[in-house]
């Protein structure tokens, strides 16, 4: 297949670098056209060298040729990735000032975007109708990943995988690829590096009820935790999980995972407070995952609170959970004893989820903490999650993101040069 790969200017411009790669390793002759502003980034050589082809951004190279109309007749499918958000904006006002933008004109097969830009820019409203006008024009634009931007900073926004760009990309051409990965996986053994270990690990989130009917909850599906507790126990641990609620296919992996694990069923904070700190006592490692209930009702009555029309509800009285991460963390109950817990954030106005996930990291006292972004569609309930990892003093020693498993393995991996 002869697909164009356009490169426009923006950070994430080192991933069609990866693109590009995986595109000639299933057998297609790529030809990449770069902005101007692309090569800021990434230089002429790197992508001669990895498609075996000439690399131009200008109309006026190879006159005769006619190449600006010559590539898109030609093409058989057209990717752009990273699209920024000005060169967006180009191609709805249909621009044609370089190589790139007059190929797009000239193109009559499937065209693809994939956006990458800072979360504020793609939730712009002058981003959000380019995006609406190329989609009604028959472009394929990629929603972006959410995760880790330029700097500090979070959020939707960032660009695709490659994998996941290639995958979507061809099955426009292909239809057979939907669903499948595009490369199939290698088999590769599990590490045992935590075999005679035993770990506990809490996941799902508590409840904390209001009357015997209602409850105080949050959207934690149990998932990232159980796929900790599958990843621990493929590497050889003993591990004990200590599981609130949690969504009912996580239940199922549970019953049904490859390999066994005990479970204590919890609901409330305090429920699972002390079925931690029992299972715990003597474990090598414990890992706090579960979304745990900050407050709970100062009291819950024996019947359920009615509802008396003409008249407002009572208000409910909230008191202070214990916070049992920082109690693990500060008491150790056995000596030796490795603490990780989670940091689910949203950023505000005070600052970026990675400030509130180090500030929370020095005042837990945990030897990790996991810090991921959350909230709609984002983290909880979700297949994928994405996290960076910090140490006690709040500096970051870690990232991983992919599945929930693959994150669970990639925190085990920093677990594991901690323990003696």
């Amino acid at each position: 297949m002869r697909i164009l790969l356009g490169v426009t200017g923006g950070i994430a411009a080192y991933k069609a670098v990866l693109l590009l790669r995986l595109l000639r390793e299933q057998g297609h002759a790529v030809r990449v056209i770069p902005t101007r502003a692309a090569l800021e980034f990434v230089g002429v050589p790197t992508f001669e060298a990895l498609s075996g082809e000439p690399v131009s951004t200008e109309v006026f190279d190879d006159v005769p040729g006619v190449q600006h109309v010559a590539l898109g007749k030609g093409a058989d499918l057209v990717i752009v990735a990273p699209a920024t958000a000005d060169f967006m904006a180009r191609a709805v006002a249909g621009l044609a000032d370089d190589l790139l933008t007059t190929t797009l004109l000239a193109a009559r097969c499937p065209v693809v975007f994939a956006p990458a830009m800072h979360t504020e820019m793609w939730d712009h409203p002058a981003t959000r109708a380019n995006v609406t006008t190329l989609r009604e024009r028959g472009v394929h634009v990629i929603e972006p990943a959410s995760g880790r931007l330029t700097g500090v900073d979070t959020g939707p926004g960032r660009l695709p995988e490659p994998e996941d760009i290639a995958r979507e990309a061809l099955s426009l051409v292909q239809p057979s690829l939907v669903g499948r990965p595009l490369v199939e996986p290698v088999e590769t053994p599990e590490p045992r590096d935590l075999a005679g270990r035993r770990v506990v690990i809490s996941a799902g989130g508590t409840r904390e009820p209001i009357d015997p009917v209602r409850f105080i909850g949050n959207r934690s599906s149990g998932r990232q935790g159980v796929a900790l507790a599958q990843a621990a126990a493929a590497r050889g641990a003993d591990v004990t999980l200590v599981a609130a609620n949690l969504a009912a296919d996580v239940t199922d992996q549970v019953i049904a995972g490859p390999q066994p694990c005990s479970v204590v069923r919890v609901e409330s904070t305090a429920e699972l407070r002390d079925a931690v700190r029992a299972a715990g006592a003597d474990a090598d490692v414990i890992m706090m995952a579960a979304a745990v209930a900050d407050f709970r009702p100062a009291a819950t009555p024996d019947a359920k609170i009615k509802k008396v029309p003409g008249q407002g509800p009572a208000p409910i009285v909230l008191v202070e959970n214990p916070d049992i991460l920082a109690e693990l963390a500060h008491e150790r109950l056995r000596a030796g004893q490795v603490v990780v817990g989670f940091a689910a954030e949203t950023g505000d106005e005070s600052g970026s989820v990675l400030d509130h996930g180090r500030t929370k990291a020095r005042r837990k006292g945990a030897d990790l903490i996991a810090v991921n972004a959350v909230g709609a569609g984002r983290g909880f309930g979700t297949e994928g999650n994405e996290v960076t990892i910090l140490d006690g003093t709040g500096d970051v020693v870690g990232q991983a993101s992919g599945s929930k498993r693959e994150v669970a393995d990639a925190l085990w991996d920093a677990v594991a040069k901690l323990l003696p």
